[in-house]
């Protein structure tokens, strides 16, 4: 609030009113609130974990002759040395948010691009691809299928042209074109 706005409120007594209308939401618990910071630092801990095995079984090999697990192991040690930190400051700093039905949404978009890098091998590039954008677009994004229809299928082509006509990269395809 400005010195002006400050002023006139002091002077009308009305209050402006927060952005839509609504009140804020309450902060959640303390102890939610914690679950929800530990949470958040042992998801990247488990993934960080996981990944560090798989990029050690790649093969590390030495500084002067890299193997092509060292930079995937580099990052998930990093992953890991950030979310131990995240743990040992897991207390409530009173800035957390309660999950409202919105963050389903951050969920729906993990979940499908799990399922887009399952389908990736089996069902080839241009199906999942054109899926996940609908998913996106339509679902998450509620655009209109004009949009959602027009930019999932020019954004597959355009990716297509560039990965497998411009730069030679060997996708998995169901479609021939």
């Amino acid at each position: 609030m400005t010195a002006d706005d400050a002023q006139r409120t002091e002077i009308s007594g009305i209050r402006p009113e927060p952005v839509g209308g609504d009140d804020p939401p309450a902060p959640p618990s303390a102890s939610y609130a914690r679950r929800q910071n530990l949470l958040a630092a042992a998801i990247p801990l488990v993934i960080g974990v996981i990944a560090g095995i798989m990029s050690w079984q790649l093969g590390v090999g030495g500084l002067a002759d890299p193997g092509p697990g060292l930079w995937p192991l580099t990052v998930s040690v990093a992953m890991v040395v950030v979310a131990v930190v995240l743990l040992f400051q897991s207390r409530p700093t009173g800035g957390e948010e309660a999950f409202t039905k919105e963050a389903r949404l951050v969920v729906v978009a993990v979940v499908s691009l799990v399922g887009y890098a399952l389908l990736f091998e089996t069902a080839g590039f241009e199906i999942p691809t054109v899926a996940l954008l609908v998913l996106w677009l339509k679902v998450l994004g509620r655009e209109s299928w004009w949009m959602t229809v027009s930019v999932a299928l020019g954004t597959t082509a355009a990716l297509y042209l560039m990965f497998v006509i411009g730069l030679g990269v060997s996708l998995p395809h169901r479609l021939s074109f």
